[in-house]
């Protein structure tokens, strides 16, 4: 039963890490392709990565505007908490209660 669960353990890490490192990617990318000449930043608009949005001297003035970063950032919020990284826990608990209802049916397969 322990190697069963070391198993899901580590396809639990690979996950974290799969989400993690293209939240990151997706993330830079986005912000590689931003445009921030809009009318509230004006021509001296520059994308902010900290702040994940556009600034210019003075304050942040919003999202970009173009399609690239858009794209990109509604995949980054598809990958996260709001969507395929929401699901982890509900995956987890399926996995666990399918395991205990192995074990009681009486049936020793691992």
């Amino acid at each position: 039963m322990f190697n069963v669960l070391s198993g899901i353990a580590m396809g639990i890490i690979v996950f974290a890490i799969t989400i993690g490192v293209g939240t990151v990617i997706l993330s830079r990318f986005g912000g590689s392709l931003a445009t921030c000449t809009t009318t509230a930043c004006g021509a001296a608009g520059v994308y902010n990565y900290t702040t994940d949005a556009c600034s210019n001297a003075t304050a942040a003035c919003g999202d970009p505007s173009d399609t690239g970063w858009s794209i990109t950032n509604s995949l980054r919020t598809d990958l996260g908490t709001s969507g395929l990284a929401g699901w982890t826990a509900a995956i987890i608990a399926l996995v666990v209660g399918l395991m205990f209802i192995a074990s009681l049916s009486g049936k020793r397969k691992y």
